[in-house]
């Protein structure tokens, strides 16, 4: 009984559906199919955390989080392309053959798969090129500001500061406006604006300012990148200021708050200074005159 059942199995494995080329398609070389990509798509994700693992404890050679993200990753592709390939050959088709493939995805791109394409493109030259790194903060032209925390073959995901996860097409760093705030220097510096009344005491104000930026975790006092005040503009009510400063890394990475922190002690020291923050107000002048009214007295009759 046991024997016949095998021997079903192996009739119903080894039945022939369809030939392609010189192979005869059965369920048996499907299934070996799906074994070889899914070992495949299994053997490239334990290679890529094998390499990052030995990248990060090599004691001759430092390299850095997103040289080993993008190493690693590149290397995960080819070993996806090398099972797609090996999974092809089993199943009986002729890599020779791929180039009618290659010209049938060439026309599948010319009527609408330009974008996906694209995007592909775009995802390995972003690798390749490392003009966008995993940890660098961005501002896109779309208005999009966040951490990359991942960089795909399709798509970059970027993370805002309120944890929201956007994810960005490739294509999108390639052709538009990016704004790299960390690409070569960690370090940044930011405008704060802010205005005081007329009358104000200039040295009071960039004194009061600078040791009201230094209280700030985070400002930089190095060399030339220390706390400065700048008079820029006079305004219509108000002198107009600027605390121009350089920042750490962490306050670079979230602009919104960095910038209330500062807006916030610059404000308590003005104000245990005594010195004014104006406000727009209007002074209305009325002349004095004399109005001539002539009333005239109708008969309601």
């Amino acid at each position: 009984m046991t024997l016949d059942l095998f021997q079903q199995i192996l009739e119903l494995g080894s039945y022939r559906w369809f030939r392609l080329g010189d192979t005869d398609v059965t369920l048996f070389r499907v299934v070996g199919l799906i074994g070889i990509l899914a070992f495949f798509w299994w053997f490239s994700s334990a290679t890529e955390r094998v390499l990052r693992q030995l990248a990060r404890r090599g004691n001759v050679v430092k390299f850095s989080d997103s040289a080993v993200f993008s190493l690693t990753r590149i290397v995960r592709y080819l070993v996806w392309i090398i099972g797609s390939l090996v999974g092809l050959a089993y199943l009986g088709i002729d890599l020779a053959s791929l180039a009618i493939v290659g010209g049938a995805m060439g026309v599948g791109i010319g009527f609408g798969l330009q974008n996906i394409f694209s995007n592909l493109v775009s995802g390995i030259i972003i690798l390749l090129e490392k003009t966008l790194k995993v940890g660098d903060f961005v501002d896109l032209q779309s208005g999009v500001v966040g951490k990359v925390t991942e960089i795909g073959l399709r798509y970059t995901r970027v993370t805002t500061n309120d944890n929201v996860d956007v994810i960005v097409p490739n294509s999108e760093f390639i052709n538009g406006r990016v704004t790299n705030w960390t690409f070569d220097d960690a370090l940044r510096r930011i405008h704060v604006p802010f205005g005081v009344a007329y009358g104000s005491d200039k040295l009071q104000v960039r004194e009061v300012v600078t040791a009201a930026a230094s209280r700030v975790e985070g400002t930089i006092h190095q060399g030339k990148r220390i706390p400065e005040v700048w008079l820029v503009n006079f305004g219509d009510s108000s002198l107009d200021f600027e605390l121009v400063v350089w920042v750490s890394h962490e306050l670079a990475m979230a602009p919104g708050r960095t910038h209330a922190r500062y807006i916030w002690e610059i404000e308590t020291a003005l104000k245990d200074a005594s010195i004014e923050i104006p406000f727009p107000q209007r002074d209305l002048h009325v002349r004095s005159g004399r109005l001539t009214v002539d009333l005239q007295q109708r008969d309601s009759h």
